[in-house]
């Protein structure tokens, strides 16, 4: 099966908007059940590495979190969704509502942006100062089976493709000190050649990489336009509009103007 032949009988991922009560303020969370059938690798506190997963979960917190253990937090969350079995979990103080998607052919990189502490990778310990939240985590989804070699450099790839982004967006950083990312492809099976390749140039590399770098340009944007306003005000429970059944088709697109169009960057607000 080729690769625009396998794209054409897969469809994009739906991830879900979740809410639940938390330090007195609802707080919500992005959910991915990936189902059986895929192989991630990621940074993430919970399920990070690399492996067989069934989900996704990209918690909100507070600014200011200062728990010890996030990585039972992350599964009691995951739990409470009703997520079973291994999967991954990342968190965030930046807004999951206000998260950004980017899309080509097949490949599919949602990203919630926050970047109130950008730093270079390489630069010496800033000494400490107020907290203010970041981070930048990323989901990419490639529909098709990657050796793991292949998933490796993948991830790699992505890191690469927001660093881009963020320059373009006029930061100078390689990011923040807390950035995450997971990406999953699907599993080989039995008689199927797995792409041993996932760098800029390959077939895959070069489409998630686009994907992602569409994504964190408009996520670091609207971070941008966030800051200027100011921080918004969270209510105290869960609201039915709070939830959401899938984001990506909710979400608008951009210049191209269709949701959904391969190459168009997309968001998806409150």
């Amino acid at each position: 099966m080729t690769a625009n032949s396998l794209v054409s009988e897969l469809r994009r991922p739906a991830v879900l908007r979740s809410a639940r009560s938390e330090d007195g303020s609802c707080r919500h969370l992005l959910v991915w059940k990936a189902g059986p059938g895929w192989r991630m690798v990621s940074s993430g506190v919970l399920g990070g590495g690399i492996g067989e997963r069934g989900w996704v979960v990209n918690a909100q917190v507070r600014p200011g979190y200062s728990r010890m253990d996030p990585e039972r937090h992350l599964a009691e969350l995951a739990e409470a969704e009703g997520l079973r079995g291994p999967g991954v979990g990342l968190m965030t103080a930046a807004e999951v509502d206000d998260c950004t998607w980017g899309e080509d052919g097949g490949a599919v990189a949602l990203v919630t942006t926050g970047i109130g502490v950008p730093t270079w990778a390489a630069a010496a310990a800033a000494p400490p100062g107020p907290y203010v939240p970041g981070t930048i985590n990323i989901l990419a989804v490639v529909p098709a089976p990657v050796a793991d070699a292949g998933l490796v450099n993948l991830l790699a790839t992505a890191t690469e493709a927001k660093v881009q982004a963020l320059l373009d967006a006029g930061y100078s950083c390689s990011g923040t000190p807390s950035d995450a990312v997971c990406v999953a492809v699907r599993t080989p099976v039995d008689g199927e050649a797995a792409d041993p390749f996932g760098g800029p140039r390959s077939v895959w590399g070069s489409r998630l990489a686009r994907a992602v770098h569409r994504a964190v340009l408009d996520g670091a944007e609207r971070d941008r336009a966030r800051r200027r306003e100011g921080p918004g005000v969270p209510h105290q429970g869960p609201r039915p509009d709070c939830h959401r059944a899938d984001v990506l088709s909710a979400g608008a697109a951009g210049a191209a103007g269709v949701p959904g169009a391969a190459g168009a960057p997309g968001r998806v607000t409150a």
